[in-house]
């Protein structure tokens, strides 16, 4: 039964194939695309969006008071930075998010068909569980919760234990729900993947948290430096490599672990149908005889 140890194992050969210079070349595509839609955005929109933002921050009731809390602590500044720090704030997750769907959407299925070459699973039947719209909707709803679950808890990023905890069950959930959809799409069937996804829940979600802890170091360093203020362009640039890399590992150290799940769901199939053909068989042969 796939278990931790086919986990830790699994862990283990997407440790190393991430290394080889094919997954190094499938972490830069997405991020260079990422990259220049972002920061062309980011560029128009950069000035105007901190104009707005100082103002909701300066009248709202509901964010007046973090201003003026800063203040009151003795950051007399606050005012010139406390704006262009939410917007980074409230652009992570933007970006993060988009990247995530982008590479399980563009990147996954090349992902997969690298991972299924392996001697274990070179015989493995496709099905076609999974299409091309059908990505795009589960993604794209996906992405849609997530980023409302992000705004939700936003405010309490600020909290110290809470900025280190939030961004890795967030992007871990979204990590498993875009990586074992796409990751079964072209090998298993329908019900083959929901028994799949129900089976073996937990270590799919404990294996996108992890892949989410990684992924919350650039997040933690974005939220918490002021160095990543003001070398915003050039860190933001560097961070979203690294989570591009880091989406291109969870993708293999799921498509390594679900693959042998299917593999062996299907033997224990097939040896079902054989033991019950035998008892048929058995069942039969005093009849005959």
């Amino acid at each position: 039964m796939v278990g931790l140890q086919q986990v830790f194992k699994s862990f283990g050969m997407a440790l190393v194939g991430t290394m080889h210079p094919r997954m190094l070349w499938l972490s830069l595509r997405p991020f260079l695309i990422v990259s220049v839609l972002w920061g062309c955005l980011i560029w128009l929109t950069w000035t105007p969006a901190l104009e707005a933002l100082s103002i909701f921050l300066t009248t709202s009731i509901f964010t007046s008071w973090i201003q003026e809390g800063l203040v009151w602590a003795g950051f007399d500044n606050a005012r010139a930075w406390i704006a262009p720090l939410f917007f980074v704030m409230l652009i992570i997750p933007l970006i993060t998010i988009s990247l995530l769907v982008f590479i399980a959407f563009s990147t996954v299925p090349a992902i997969v068909k690298i991972a299924s070459r392996n001697s274990q699973f070179h015989d493995l039947e496709c099905k076609q569980g999974g299409g091309f719209f059908g990505s795009l909707i589960y993604s794209l709803w996906s992405a849609i919760i997530c980023l409302a679950l992000v705004m939700l808890t936003l405010p309490v990023w600020w909290v110290p234990p809470l900025v280190a905890v939030l961004p890795p069950l967030l992007w871990g959930w979204l990590t498993m729900r875009l990586m074992s959809y796409d990751v079964l799409a072209k090998h298993a069937s329908s019900e083959e993947r929901d028994l799949l996804l129900e089976k073996y829940r937990w270590p799919l979600l404990c294996m996108g948290i992890a892949s989410g802890m990684l992924g919350a170091v650039p997040t933690f360093f974005w939220a918490t430096s002021a160095l990543a203020l003001v070398l915003f362009p050039i860190v933001s640039f560097i961070a979203l490599w690294i989570y591009s890399l880091i989406f291109i590992f969870a993708a293999l150290w799921f498509s390594y672990f679900l693959l042998d799940a299917l593999k062996q769901l299907r033997e224990e199939e097939l040896d079902k149908a054989l033991t019950v053909e035998s008892r048929v068989v058995d069942m039969e042969l005093p009849f005959h005889g």
